[in-house]
């Protein structure tokens, strides 16, 4: 994954908390145990502090996924990760929902909220 794809605009409300939501329903990567395709739909919800991230550099950061063989959860955190290096947000969830297979579907998601807090999947951990 090429996190320098993630480009970046002035965010012209600085002073207000506000939250900007992106869905991605069409995410695909790679299984790493059977090299089968996973398909599913990738959320970031942010309060934007100085900058947002543009749409278009963000369609193809997520490509970058496509042939890559990464497990769900290493996905999300890479994501979250990545996002939180380029935008620096006041706080940012990434949400992975899987598709069906054998079955089975998972959702996976991982936040941060601001740099007084560590965050881990699922739930919180304060520093």
């Amino acid at each position: 994954m090429k996190p320098e794809l993630l480009e970046t605009f002035e965010n012209k409300f600085p002073e207000r908390d506000y939250t900007i939501e992106i869905v991605n329903p069409e995410f695909t990567s790679v299984c790493p145990k059977t090299g089968l395709p996973d398909f599913g739909t990738v959320t970031v919800k942010y309060v934007p502090d100085k900058v947002c991230v543009e749409l278009k550099s963000l369609k193809y950061y997520f490509l970058e996924f496509r042939n890559a063989g990464i497990f769900y959860e290493n996905v999300t955190n890479t994501i979250l990760d990545h996002l939180i290096e380029k935008l620096k947000p006041r706080e940012i969830m990434v949400k992975t929902e899987w598709k069906a297979r054998g079955g089975i579907t998972e959702t996976v998601t991982a936040e941060y909220r601001g740099k007084s807090q560590k965050t881990r999947v699922g739930f919180t951990v304060q520093e």
